[in-house]
């Protein structure tokens, strides 16, 4: 009886072996799009992005330099520049913008007569297109032609030289983002109508202010569209590209004329952005190597603040349970 059983395991252990081998064939086989996409769109540019980081290369010629590149971005003023003048726009616009637009939502959201007029006027501005929108921007806020400028210097209110003054010029991209905040009203206007009306009538007979209401209701609840609206405008902003090139091109001047030549970040590089001078390097000086050095930076301070940002929603989440 024993040597019988010992015989069907014997031979239910190649079966099952098998089994394993083909159900794993299909979860490979499954899973091949994602790894074929992973390997050739991510994998495969960042090793290669690695790779060129060490070596002077001109989009023709490939040399090794060794830590040449990395050293030069230490001593990089230009790059320094524009690190300071995405982690401005990181830590004012950002904040601005989720405080906007979810002020503009919840304000929205209570109104009882005209809340799909009010929903597309505020939602129209982020479906203009960027360079179309910037464009107009620096035409309304222009000091010598600008409509706006006329108004308030009409009643007599001075108004300052947005994008060509460099203590302006990065508030004028601010207002320019707050215009455009019509994205995150929408996301926050479906959070907002998510929260149990239940637990605002229960408030309200207990004497709770719309303040307390808001504070201990609402943001608890929409907690994590906060998240989401933070996380992804701080990835968005580290990679803060055309609205400031637009600006600064319109408000200088410049033309793409034969012989005229234009360096991101007037006025006085004060819109000059990290991915700008990444751009600058890599497209316009044909400085590869060292572009790819600012590209893996960039990177790893996107990764850096993602990871931050998470950690610290990790933590809200924590405590309140």
């Amino acid at each position: 009886m024993a040597t019988a059983t010992l015989g069907r395991r014997g031979k239910a252990a190649p079966f099952r072996t098998r089994e394993r081998r083909r159900a794993n064939l299909r979860a490979l086989l499954y899973l091949s799009p994602w790894i074929v996409g992973f390997g050739v769109f991510f994998a495969y540019p960042l090793i290669s992005t690695v790779y060129f980081s060490f070596q002077r290369y001109d989009m023709f010629t490939l040399e090794p330099v060794g830590l040449l590149n990395w050293k030069y971005f230490l001593r990089d003023d230009a790059a320094w520049t524009s690190i300071k003048n995405t982690l401005w726009l990181v830590v004012v616009m950002v904040p601005l913008r989720v405080v906007f637009g979810l002020g503009v939502a919840q304000l929205v959201t209570k109104l009882k007569a005209g809340a799909g007029v009010f929903r597309t006027i505020f939602y129209l501005p982020s479906l203009v297109p960027l360079v179309a929108g910037t464009l107009g921007f620096v035409y309304l806020l222009n000091p010598g032609t600008g409509p706006v400028q006329a108004i308030l210097g009409a009643v007599g209110i001075p108004s300052p030289d947005w994008f060509g003054d460099p203590a302006w010029s990065k508030w004028g991209l601010t207002l320019l983002a707050l215009w455009s905040v019509g994205d995150l009203m929408v996301i926050f206007m479906a959070a907002l109508l998510d929260v149990p009306k239940q637990l605002y009538e229960a408030a309200a007979l207990d004497g709770a202010s719309a303040w307390q209401q808001f504070t201990r209701i609402t943001l608890p609840v929409i907690r994590p569209v906060v998240m989401f609206s933070a996380v992804t405008g701080v990835i968005q902003t580290l990679q803060y590209f055309t609205q400031a090139m637009v600006a600064a091109r319109v408000a200088s001047g410049a033309t793409d004329s034969a012989g005229s030549v234009f360096t991101p970040g007037y006025p006085d590089g004060s819109t000059l952005t990290f991915p700008e001078w990444l751009f600058q390097e890599g497209f316009r000086d044909f400085a590869m190597g060292y572009a790819c050095v600012l590209a893996l930076i960039l990177f790893a301070v996107s990764m850096i603040f993602t990871l931050i940002l998470l950690r610290q929603f990790r933590g809200f989440s924590e405590e309140e349970a």
